[in-house]
C-alpha cells in the first residue's frame, strides 16, 4: 500500500479476505474496504507501519466471501519499492493457528466494555464455551464449558424454540432474540442474544459466537411502563365513561346511581357518599364502601350546620382529612361529627358540586385506603368531575321545573268531560311527547250543544312546545265559541279555518268533529285532514270510518268541510285518535288503525268499559314507538 493506505497489489488470499476480486481492490483505500467498526484499528495499524520501524500488529475482521467474516492477526511494516524507490507499507496476516484464542481478545474486550457476555457455540458438539466479557454475564455458568442441553433447560419453555433457532442459525449475523433464563441466585432474568459466524484466521476453523445482554432491568422498566400506560388508559376510559354517564343522566336518581357506582373507582378511593341540597337540608346516599348508618347520620342535616360537609357545600372549598385526628382537630375537637370517620391508615376528601360564588348544590365524600393526600392533578380532576356533576344536577332540576310547568299548563288546557251524558259513555286519555318539553298540540273535547246534542272533537296542532299548546288552546276555544251558535260540524270547521287564516296563524291543526244525538245515535261528522274514525262493535269486529274531509285548519282560505251522517248503534263505540296513536317509525298508518280497531273491538267483546278500552288502546302505543304526543277519545252508546 501507499503510505496513505491505497492498495498497490495484493495476493488472492487477501482478496478473498476482503470479499472482492483483486482487480476491484487495487487502487482502493484498504481502510475503506473494511467494516466501519474495524476502520480505527486499521488506520492505527497503517499509521504505525508507515511511520515507525517497529513491528505493528492488530487483530482485524475482514468481510470474507461466505456467511462468516474472517478474523486475522495482521502485521504492517514499512518497505521500499526497489524499481521506484517509493516507500510503501506491507500488510499481511500471520498464521495464528497455534493461538486461535489470541484472535478472540478484541472480541472479549469489546464485550466487556459493552457489558455483554461472550460465548462460543458448537452446535455440532452440543456445547457452549464461555469467553468472558462482562463478569455478571460470564458468571451465568460457573463452568467454562456447558452442555447446550443445560442452557436450553434453563430457558423458559415458551422461549426454547427461539433459542434453539438462534444457536443453529446459519446467517452471518442473527437478529437479537429475547428469552427468559433461570439463574440459581436471581431467579428469572430476561436475556437478549445475538449470534455471529466468524472464521478464525485465513483458512482457519469457522465458529459461531454469541453475545448475551442482560435486559432484565430494562424489561422490568418496560413492563412497569406498559402497566402504567394500561392503567392510565383504563383510568381515562373510566373517566370518559363517568363523564358521559353524568351528561346522559336524566333524573336525580340516575345521577346518584352514576356517582355511587363510578366515583370511588375513578378517583382511586374505596368508598363514596353523595349529598345534594333539598330545601336547605341534605339528602344523602352512599355506596357499599361507607356504612349505611354514617350516611343516615348525615341525612336531613341542615345546610346551616357548622359541620364539615355543610361547610364545604356552603363555601365551595374542598377539604382533605388525612386521618380521624386531623378531622377532630380542625372541627373544634368534636368527637361526634356526623361524617364518615377515617379509621387508622385511611383518609377522606369532601368536594363541592358548585364553586364558592354559585348556589350550593351538594358535595361528595370519598374515602381512601391511605393517609397520603391524592396528587394535585387527581384533586384537580376530582374538582372538575364534581363540577360536571353539579352541571348535570342543575340541568336535571331545570328540566324537572320545565316538566312540572308544562304538565300544569297542559292539564289546565285539557277539558273536563261532562259527568252525565244520557245514553252515552265517554272516556279520554292524553299522553305527552317523549321529545321536547313534554307538552304538545294534541287535544280532545266534549260538550253539550244548544240543540241537546253532544259535540265531540279530537285534533292535533303543529308542534311540541308551549307555543303549540297555546295555539291548540286557541283552536279549541274558537271551536267551542262557534259551535254555541252554529253547531253543525262542517260550519264550525269552516268558521274556525277562516278565523285562523285571518289571524295569519303561524301553525296549522288537523281536527275531527262529531255532532252526536244521544237519543237516536245519529252522528254528523267531518274532518280537517285528520286520521279516520274507528267504529268498534261488541261482537269484536271493527271498521275504519274515513269521514269526508277538507284541508287542515289555518292554511287554505274559503274552504268548506263536507259532512256525513250515520248512526251509532247501541252497544257500539267510536274511537277517535290522533296520529301518534296509530302511526310511528315501526308502524304504518293503515296497520296502526287496524291494531287500534281490533283492540277496541276485543275490549267491547270482553265487556270492558270505555275507561278500560281507552287504557288498552293507549298501552298499545308502545308498539308504535311514538315520539309524538297522543290523545284518545272513546264514545260508546249504551
Amino acid at each position: 500500500m501507499t503510505l496513505d493506505g491505497v492498495i498497490r497489489s495484493l495476493n488472492a488470499a487477501m482478496a478473498t479476505a476482503l470479499g472482492r476480486p483483486r482487480e476491484q481492490s487495487v487502487g482502493h483505500g484498504f481502510v475503506d474496504l473494511l467494516s466501519e467498526d474495524q476502520r480505527i484499528s486499521a488506520e492505527s495499524l497503517l499509521a504505525h507501519g508507515a511511520t515507525t520501524k517497529r513491528l505493528a500488529m492488530r487483530v482485524l475482521e475482514f468481510p470474507g466471501t461466505g456467511t462468516a467474516s474472517v478474523v486475522c492477526l495482521v502485521e504492517a511494516r514499512p518497505v521500499m519499492d526497489p524499481p521506484s524507490g517509493e516507500r510503501l507499507v506491507w500488510v499481511h496476516s500471520l498464521d495464528a493457528g497455534h493461538d486461535l484464542g489470541g484472535l478472540l481478545i478484541p472480541f472479549q474486550l469489546a464485550a466487556r466494555d459493552a457489558g455483554l457476555g461472550l460465548w462460543m457455540c458448537s452446535p455440532d458438539e452440543h456445547r457452549m464455551e464461555s469467553l468472558g466479557g462482562a463478569p455478571a454475564l460470564a458468571a451465568l455458568f460457573p463452568q467454562a464449558s456447558v452442555p447446550l442441553s443445560e442452557v436450553i433447560r434453563r430457558v423458559h419453555p415458551d422461549d426454547r424454540r427461539d433459542v434453539q433457532r438462534l444457536v443453529r442459525s446459519s446467517a452471518a449475523q442473527s437478529p437479537w432474540i429475547r428469552s427468559r433464563f433461570f439463574t440459581e441466585d436471581d431467579g428469572w432474568r430476561v436475556l437478549a442474544g445475538q449470534t455471529r459466524r466468524v472464521q478464525l484466521g485465513y483458512g482457519g476453523p469457522e465458529r459461531v459466537f454469541a453475545v448475551i445482554r442482560d435486559d432484565t432491568q430494562s424489561e422490568t422498566h418496560r413492563q412497569e411502563m406498559l402497566a402504567e400506560v394500561s392503567a392510565e388508559r383504563e383510568r381515562a376510559d373510566g373517566i370518559t365513561a363517568f363523564s358521559s354517564a353524568l351528561f346522559t343522566a336524566a333524573t336525580e336518581q340516575e345521577l346518584q346511581q352514576v356517582v355511587l357506582a363510578r366515583l370511588a373507582a375513578a378517583v382511586g378511593g374505596c368508598g363514596a357518599l353523595f349529598a345534594v341540597v333539598d330545601d336547605g337540608r341534605l339528602r344523602v346516599s352512599s355506596d357499599a364502601g361507607i356504612p349505611t348508618w354514617e350516611a343516615d347520620a348525615l341525612h336531613g342535616l341542615s345546610l346551616d350546620e357548622d359541620r364539615p360537609l355543610p361547610c364545604v357545600i356552603r363555601t365551595g372549598q374542598a377539604q382533605f382529612f388525612p386521618n380521624h385526628e386531623e378531622l377532630v382537630r380542625r372541627w373544634l375537637h368534636d368527637d361526634d361529627l356526623p361524617l364518615p370517620r377515617p379509621v387508622p391508615g385511611t383518609a377522606l376528601s369532601i368536594t363541592p358540586l358548585s364553586p364558592a360564588d354559585d348556589r350550593p348544590l351538594g358535595a361528595w365524600v370519598v374515602t381512601y385506603e391511605s393517609e397520603h393526600p391524592p396528587s394535585p392533578e387527581k384533586l384537580a380532576f376530582m374538582t372538575a368531575l364534581a363540577e360536571l356533576a353539579g352541571q348535570a344536577l342543575r340541568r336535571i332540576r331545570l328540566q324537572q321545573a320545565h316538566v312540572e310547568l308544562s304538565t300544569a299548563l297542559q292539564q289546565s288546557m285539557l277539558p273536563t268531560l261532562p259527568e252525565h251524558l244520557p245514553g252515552l259513555e265517554i272516556a279520554a286519555r292524553y299522553q305527552p311527547s317523549r321529545d321536547g318539553l313534554d307538552i304538545g298540540g294534541d287535544w280532545y273535547d266534549a260538550f253539550f250543544l244548544p240543540d241537546g246534542a253532544v259535540a265531540l272533537e279530537i285534533g292535533d296542532a303543529q308542534g311540541h312546545d308551549v307555543d303549540a299548546a297555546v295555539f291548540m288552546g286557541q283552536v279549541r276555544s274558537s271551536m267551542r265559541a262557534i259551535a254555541a251558535h252554529e253547531p253543525e260540524p262542517g260550519t264550525v270547521l269552516m268558521r274556525t279555518n277562516e278565523l285562523l287564516v285571518a289571524m295569519d296563524a303561524p301553525r296549522f291543526a288537523s281536527c275531527t268533529m262529531l255532532h252526536l244525538d244521544p237519543q237516536d245515535g245519529q252522528v254528523i261528522g267531518t274532518s280537517a285532514g285528520h286520521v279516520p274514525l274507528l267504529h268498534a262493535r261488541d261482537d269484536g269486529s271493527h271498521t275504519i270510518h274515513a269521514l269526508p274531509a277538507g284541508p287542515v285548519l289555518g292554511i287554505v282560505p274559503g274552504t268548506e268541510y263536507p259532512e256525513e251522517t250515520f248512526t251509532l248503534e247501541e252497544g257500539t263505540a267510536l274511537v277517535m285518535v290522533t296520529d301518534g296513536v296509530v302511526e310511528g317509525p315501526s308502524l304504518p298508518l293503515e296497520a296502526g288503525l287496524e291494531m287500534a280497531g281490533a283492540l277496541a273491538g276485543q275490549a267491547l267483546q270482553d265487556r270492558l268499559g270505555v275507561e278500560a278500552t281507552a287504557d288498552r288502546i293507549l298501552d298499545a302505543v308502545a308498539q308504535v314507538d311514538h315520539l309524538d304526543d297522543v290523545a284518545v277519545l272513546v264514545i260508546r252508546r249504551a
